[in-house]
């Protein structure tokens, strides 16, 4: 009987999951627009040149300001006329605007609108970023093997070179998958590119006083994943089948849940597809993160499990596909942790 906390676990997948949602921050400064409101009342202004204009009527033989006004009325409305432009034409009449009046004050102003917001990598994009060390983001397979060269080999020699590659480096996680698989896979990810998996681990001593007498408890944590899918890496070999590069994040759920778009990724996975065609094989690269909370068979573990719920017609038929979609489709009433614990230990 798996026996772990459920709490938190239905906001997740509910409403296509409120935990997929990042919130968006507004930041807003009110200013004080009362000593910015300039005096454009007609009468003001004539009484505050009234001499100057009294002195021009005489000059020019009128006997008043009004009289001046309107010998010049014919000119000024000419001058407005060519001064008036396309792009700034001169109103005849007021318009009404949507204006804020600020409290305390009886100007308005109408707020500019807000500049477009600058345009940002995805999570997973800065994560493939990050293990890459480049600006693409992700590296060519080339960086890693002659391909040239062993296009000529056989598929299982490839299997194996590409194993004894990274042999002695505890952080990666290698594969070799066949291309029949890997396009299934693909096809399930596109329409389900976001799921959690559990991780099973050894209950804590408070957990275990929880665990009803009798009943062997088991724990476990949950990890977040992502797809996503980007251009061929730069340096690739083109083909028919490597017209992209997939990548796979996992995070702690629980570190997503405190930090969301800025928590730490603990492994990147990425999928090359150079070989795809000739040899039939998609070369998996995975890079676990120093300090990511998660050892090498942890991860292993959970990369597993990917091909493992996403292959629709294959490892993933039945159940584990079902649950997929429910996560999908945010069905909060059907999808159980407990069942997709059970269904990650059994066997493919």
């Amino acid at each position: 009987m798996p026996s772990f906390r459920l709490q938190g676990f239905q906001s997740v997948i509910r409403g296509n999951s409120h935990l997929l949602r990042y919130q968006q921050r507004r930041w807003a400064q009110v200013h004080d627009v009362r000593f910015l409101a300039s005096h454009h009342d007609p009468k003001y202004v004539l009484e505050r040149y009234r001499s100057k204009l009294d002195q021009k009527a005489k000059e020019e033989g009128h006997e008043s300001v009004e009289s001046l006004k309107e010998a010049y009325d014919e000119k000024i409305k000419e001058l407005r006329r060519k001064a008036s432009t396309v792009a700034t034409p001169e109103p005849e009449t007021p318009t009404p605007t949507s204006t804020t009046a600020i409290p305390g004050t009886s100007a308005a102003f109408q707020p500019p609108p807000p500049p477009p917001p600058p345009p940002q990598e995805s999570r997973t994009t800065k994560a493939a970023r990050s293990v890459s060390g480049d600006s693409s983001p992700v590296k060519p397979l080339s960086s890693y093997l002659d391909v040239e060269k062993i296009r000529e080999l056989p598929a299982k020699e490839i299997e194996a070179l590409w194993r004894l590659r990274f042999a002695e480096n505890p952080n990666v996680i290698t594969a070799a998958i066949p291309i029949n698989t890997y396009n299934r896979m693909i096809q399930s990810a596109r329409e389900n590119p976001q799921f959690i998996l559990p991780l099973p681990r050894p209950q804590t001593p408070e957990e275990a006083e929880q665990t009803p007498e009798g009943v062997t408890g088991t724990a476990a944590d949950i990890h977040f994943l992502q797809w996503a899918f980007h251009p061929p890496a730069e340096g690739s070999t083109p083909s028919p089948s490597n017209t992209h590069t997939s990548t796979v994040i996992f995070t702690n759920l629980g570190v997503y849940k405190m930090h969301g778009a800025f928590a730490q990724p603990h492994t990147t996975v990425t999928h090359h597809l150079d070989l795809a065609d000739d040899k039939g094989l998609v070369l998996m690269h995975g890079q676990i993160i120093p300090e990511g909370g998660v050892s090498a068979p942890e991860a292993t573990w959970l990369v597993s499990c990917v091909q493992r719920f996403y292959d629709f017609e294959g490892l993933a038929s039945g159940r584990k596909s079902e649950l997929v979609r429910m996560f999908t489709r945010g069905d909060v009433e059907n999808f159980k942790v407990e069942e997709l614990l059970i269904e990650a230990e059994k066997l493919p």
